[in-house]
């Protein structure tokens, strides 16, 4: 834990702008939050200053529909208890005269008047069960057919008693017949039975149903805006009427306001819904301009902090960075600035002190890297004598047994093998040129050896474009052929490969499958090649006037060891009787070094 804390502060300390933003935010701090809450205590005033106000606006149009049901309930009473029309429809009997029908234009006459008392009552409704007449305001007077009907109404008045109920239109009174339909509404509706005061009424049915646009009227009143919806609810929460452009939608969601009140004489209630976006819309506003001001001020903190950083911390963190360079061994640091206060000042002294620095340390290493370039250039003039005494040596057996063609190849060959090692120069190849640098010289090794070796080249494709050394690979293949191939009358396998290994070294092997070499020889190999890479650089071939065998590889591991560093290695396996592997380690990083860095 306290690592933890020593990272933590380590980091903050080393970012001075980040911390002089931070100190500017922390003062803002209070005041954003005190806006906010501001802005959301806004919020909640006006959503509850708005419920408040709906409330009141629902409990006026719930007392308005209470005395519309008050007075609709007289009305149907005194039709209920009204004696001539109970008289009227007792003595009318299954047996339909046109006494009868007299009778009953009366009897709609009479509730025609009734309805125009209540401009809220649609029309108003008698069933006669006697005659299984149905009496209508709307519709004038039909017979109803149908048992299931009949014996719906009847148990409607015969469940009521003196009492009143009210049906929805949508209320099923058979399986394929709704009481909307039978009745000729699309609304809620009155039912109750005639004849109050006679306790062997007979079961005649009164209905009065409600007119719903007259309804809706009163309720398009109470809608605040286009987007909110209004409901009119039975006491079992059942949708008498609904208005609103919002009127399809089912269920309440989370941006939405609804607003309820219960009436104590019907027990209906109304319930509205407003989206919360329209009711918010003047805060919103608000809480756009406060947020607008809070990102002015911290745009503002942040400019202010930059400002105090670049003429104060900005000198001083560019020291630093300047120093961590310098102790990282970089000695072409220096730092820009033209201030001529105590700050740059201080700049200038420390560039002084850098160029100093640098000059010392190339003045005290340049005698080692001249002498470490002289013979780098030393060990690589070496190769040309020994091979062009090989190679002339070839071309005289040659010539001995064969005719000027084959010894006309062979020159062309070792013109060409000259031609590239020359080239201007360079002393970087490909490993793709250097392949075919390497087979003008095998070719003529094979016209040497009549073609009793065979070569093949086993270059992965990534590792081709890869610079190496040139020169490297040819004092391998020259001991593969001349301590492998030689002796050999035919059957000689000689194989050059190339591929990369985890993407940090590029391995490049030569193999053949000579004689191998014994165990005691390997071993003495081996020991040689590790106590060559044990030592330092400069001390690599200054006893080389000792050294009496190996050239080949001494050299080619010298040069490797002063080129490419410690990270490059050579390795060697031989298996007696089936052959050796010479294999070169290269690390990647140094082989990307340009080509042109090796120059004569």
């Amino acid at each position: 834990m306290n690592n933890l804390f020593r990272w933590i502060r380590q980091r903050f300390s080393q970012n001075i702008q980040t911390r002089l933003t931070g100190y500017f935010l922390l003062i803002l701090l209070p005041l954003v939050i005190i806006s906010l809450f501001a802005v959301e205590r806004s919020r909640d005033i006006l959503y509850e200053q708005a419920v408040e106000r709906t409330e009141m606006a629902l409990a006026s149009a719930l007392n308005h529909f209470d005395l519309v049901l008050q007075n609709v309930e007289e009305i149907s009473t005194l039709i209920a208890a009204d004696p001539g029309m109970n008289e009227l429809l007792n003595k009318n009997d299954t047996a339909f005269s046109p006494k009868s029908i007299v009778d009953f234009s009366n009897i709609l006459g009479q509730l025609a008047n009734s309805v125009s008392v209540n401009r809220f009552v649609s029309h108003i409704s008698i069933y006669h069960r006697a005659s299984n007449m149905f009496i209508s305001t709307n519709f004038g007077g039909r017979k109803l057919t149908s048992e299931p009907q009949q014996e719906w109404l009847v148990e409607s008045a015969r469940r009521n008693g003196t009492g009143i109920s009210y049906v929805m239109a949508d209320y099923p009174v058979t399986d394929e017949l709704t009481f909307g339909k039978m009745t000729g509404t699309d609304t809620i509706s009155l039912i109750r039975s005639m004849d109050l005061y006679n306790t062997e009424r007979q079961s005649n049915l009164l209905i009065v149903s409600f007119n719903k646009n007259k309804l809706l009227n009163v309720l398009k009143t109470l809608l605040p805006t286009e987007n909110s919806r209004i409901s009119l609810l039975n006491e079992k929460g059942d949708v008498i009427i609904e208005t609103g452009s919002a009127g399809e939608k089912e269920g309440l969601s989370e941006n939405e306001m609804e607003v309820i009140k219960d009436s104590e004489y019907s027990l209906w209630r109304l319930a509205l819904v407003q989206p919360k976006k329209e009711l918010y819309e003047e805060t919103d506003q608000l809480r756009l301009y406060t947020f607008t001001i809070i990102g002015i001020s911290i745009l503002l903190a942040i400019i202010i902090s930059w400002v105090i950083y670049s003429g104060i911390a900005a000198p001083v963190l560019k020291l630093s960075r300047g120093m961590k360079r310098l102790s990282h061994g970089e000695m072409n640091v220096h730092i820009k600035d033209k201030r001529k206060d105590e700050f740059g000042f201080l700049i200038q002294s420390f560039n002084r002190m850098v160029l100093d620095q640098k000059h010392l340390i190339e003045d005290h290493y340049e005698q080692q890297l001249r002498l470490k370039t002289t013979e780098l250039k030393f060990l690589q003039s070496q190769i040309n004598p020994h091979f062009l005494y090989n190679t002339l040596d070839s071309i005289y057996w040659t010539a001995k047994n064969y005719e000027a063609e084959e010894i006309s190849e062979m020159v062309m060959n070792l013109s060409k093998f000259f031609r590239l090692s020359l080239n201007k120069g360079r002393q970087v190849f490909s490993i793709e040129e250097s392949i075919v640098h390497l087979h003008y010289y095998i070719r003529i090794q094979q016209l040497r050896f009549l073609d009793n070796f065979t070569v093949e080249y086993q270059i992965e494709e990534e590792s081709k474009a890869i610079p190496i050394l040139k020169l490297l690979l040819q004092p391998l293949v020259e001991n593969a052929i001349i301590h492998g191939m030689e002796g050999k009358s035919s059957g000689g396998t000689l194989i050059v490969s190339s591929r990369i290994v985890q993407q940090k070294y590029v391995h490049i092997s030569v193999q053949d499958n000579g004689p191998g070499i014994g165990e005691e020889r390997l071993e003495y190999i081996r020991n040689e090649l590790s106590r060559m890479g044990s030592r330092n650089f400069p001390s690599l071939s200054q006893e080389e006037e000792y050294i009496k065998d190996l050239f080949g590889l001494r050299n080619v591991f010298t040069r490797m060891r002063l080129y490419y560093g410690k990270e490059s290695d050579m390795t060697l396996e031989s298996t007696p009787g089936i052959g050796t592997t010479v294999t070169i380690s290269i690390p990647l990083d140094r082989c990307k070094m340009e080509r042109e860095g090796a120059t004569e």
